[in-house]
């Protein structure tokens, strides 16, 4: 694990965010774990984390409202010291459609309510971590950040924004013993690609197993794996990157 520290979820009560949770409460790591409107869910999860005997803070918070987020932050560190891993795994509801067909409200709604919430999210962490001399923060993507698929562009345009947020924040903090990495998801089981694959025809969603080369869907808990990974000193000489856990699918 990156030292002593608290783990920060952006996303903790998602499919993908509580994988990580869980993983990471497997190493030993506390976590403080962010919801938006999951209560249940995240109430769920922190009960669970708990009976391991790892401390849980939770908190609702809009990442959309930075001076919300960095209270948030602010208060996790008061109430259990530094933070040494910080994940954004966070996102609004999509859909696919073709760029014509997207109105410019709809445009906003996503890019605010993800590139702009991850940017909130590091403008928090950034002045804890540089004061500390040491941090590691990871992005969750997407694959179609590699491959710019049909009618995805609302998926893929947020995602390589938060993507060239994180390699910048690696370029510019490397020097403050801060890194930076992202992991980049395809088709996760229960994630949100699948639920968007569910709202076509089966025909459809075989059309998109069939595209990738390992020709099954994702595990959440094979994203936590890496994602751990990249959090964790036995990648403290990586930083700046993104490792696609797609099954190939970025090859297709």
């Amino acid at each position: 694990m990156a030292g002593t520290g608290m783990a920060f979820i952006a996303g903790g009560s998602g499919v993908i965010g509580s994988a990580i949770a869980r993983r990471l409460a497997a190493d030993g790591i506390d976590v403080a774990l962010t919801y938006r409107s999951s209560a249940a869910k995240a109430e769920a999860l922190a009960a669970e984390l708990r009976a391991l005997g790892r401390t849980v803070d939770l908190v609702q918070l809009d990442l959309e409202d930075a001076a919300a987020v960095r209270s948030a932050v602010d208060g996790v560190v008061e109430r259990h010291g530094p933070i040494s891993q910080v994940v954004y795994a966070s996102g609004p509801s999509i859909k696919f459609a073709l760029i014509n067909a997207i109105d410019p409200a709809e445009w906003s709604r996503v890019i605010n309510g993800d590139a702009c919430a991850a940017f909130n999210l590091v403008a928090a962490v950034l002045p804890h971590l540089r004061e500390q001399k040491r941090g590691s923060l990871l992005a969750v993507l997407t694959a179609a950040v590699d491959r710019s698929p049909p009618r995805d562009i609302l998926s893929a345009a947020p995602k390589a924004a938060i993507q060239m947020l994180f390699r910048s924040v690696a370029l510019e903090e490397g020097r403050n013993g801060i890194r930076a990495n992202c992991v980049s998801p395809g088709y996760i089981l229960d994630g949100i690609g699948t639920s968007m694959i569910g709202e076509h025809d089966a025909g459809f969603a075989e059309r998109m197993i069939k595209a990738i080369p390992m020709k099954r869907t994702g595990e959440a808990a094979e994203v936590a794996e890496v994602a751990a990974f990249l959090l964790s000193d036995r990648a403290g000489y990586v930083t700046g990157t993104t490792i696609p856990v797609a099954g190939g699918l970025q090859l297709a």
